[in-house]
């Protein structure tokens, strides 16, 4: 089994830009997919951008251009790297693993004020 744990959220203006990272334990020669979700209040959880174990990267439209994610296989680590952000990226952002099974981590919560 696959535990994650993300860290690097907070609050910022609009314009800024912040670091999210997601590390790995357990049964990680299992992992295949990675990916950032993101989830307000009401509504359901969407995907943000997902990485393949070999690096193939996939975004959400709003976030094209903006956001970019990548791994580090040998850590077990995801990261990804919001610039430019927007209030309308304000939301609980989750790291999501495909390995075994799928497993969430807690959540890290991102707030853009105007």
């Amino acid at each position: 089994q696959v535990q994650v744990a993300e860290s690097g959220g907070g609050s910022v203006q609009a314009g800024g830009s912040l670091r999210l990272s997601c590390a790995a334990s357990g049964s990680t020669f299992s992992i295949n997919a990675m990916g950032w979700y993101r989830q307000v209040p009401g509504e359901q959880r969407d995907l943000v951008a997902s990485i393949s174990r070999r690096g193939s990267t996939n975004y959400a439209d709003a976030v094209k251009g903006r956001f970019t994610i990548s791994r580090d296989n040998a850590k077990n680590a995801l990261y990804l790297q919001m610039n430019s952000l927007k209030p309308e990226d304000t939301g609980v952002y989750y790291c999501g693993v495909l390995g075994l099974g799928f497993t969430w981590g807690q959540g890290t919560q991102v707030t853009v004020s105007p």
